[in-house]
């Protein structure tokens, strides 16, 4: 259950608040529950390799104050998209990963994190597996853009397994980061229709414009707190 009000007129402090609500109805009921602030903006970290569109179209969407939130950084192991993220006048982190630094590479990561102290982290395209030690620091705080409607093409070169599969239809899943590959909870999915002409590129060209639009819609119900997780599943309040 979600319940969202207003309170203009209502003269308590939001310790009052909780705890009142805890005495008289939580408690009452043996509910878990929290209570969240619209005011409250949380902080984003976007983490980012080559491609772009996804990291620009929540870029876009925050600077039209379409995602109430601060998008604090963008962190990527590349340097290629540091001018397209300095137009937004967001700070870029360049943080290089290869298989003998990950380790170290993703303390640094974490570190920036902390110091910024990030409610929400966004892969936007980020072309890396993050290891369990790290999904363990942000528990269902991760969200993630696949490009392919999970659980079909899980896992690398999801266009290309599409393809060779000869599909019909091709989607995007954004969804929680777990220690598993690409079987977090999912929050949103969209799908588009293809045919045996499209070639790869065809399939990767529309399967952009699900990406960018599936992780905004996303990552904004999760900042506007309408995402409850119950085992491996989400109910969504949109």
């Amino acid at each position: 259950m979600r319940i969202e009000f207003q309170t203009p007129h209502l003269d308590l402090t939001r310790g009052l608040l909780s705890q009142t609500f805890g005495e008289t109805v939580a408690n009452k009921h043996a509910m878990e529950w929290k209570l969240s602030f619209a005011a409250d903006r949380k902080k984003v970290a976007i983490l980012v390799s080559k491609y772009d569109h996804a990291m620009l179209e929540l870029l876009w969407r925050a600077t039209r104050g379409e995602l109430p939130a601060d998008i604090s950084m963008v962190i990527s192991n590349h340097p290629d998209l540091k001018e397209s993220v300095q137009r937004f006048a967001v700070p870029f982190e360049i943080i290089p990963v290869n298989s003998d630094s990950k380790e170290v590479a993703e303390s640094m990561i974490l570190k920036k994190l902390e110091q910024n102290e990030i409610d929400l982290v966004v892969l936007a395209r980020y072309m890396q597996i993050l290891s369990p030690e790290f999904v363990a620091k942000y528990p269902m705080k991760i969200i993630n853009i696949h490009h392919s409607f999970l659980p079909a093409f899980a896992g690398g070169n999801p266009y290309l397994q599409a393809k060779e599969r000869g599909v019909k239809v091709i989607g995007a899943t954004a969804h929680f980061v777990t220690a598993d590959l690409d079987q977090g909870p999912i929050i949103e999915q969209d799908v588009t229709r293809v045919s045996h002409r499209s070639s790869l590129d065809d399939l990767k060209e529309n399967g952009a414009d699900l990406e960018r639009v599936v992780l905004a819609r996303a990552v904004k119900w999760y900042l506007e707190d309408r995402i409850i997780i119950y085992k491996n599943r989400t109910i969504v309040f949109n």
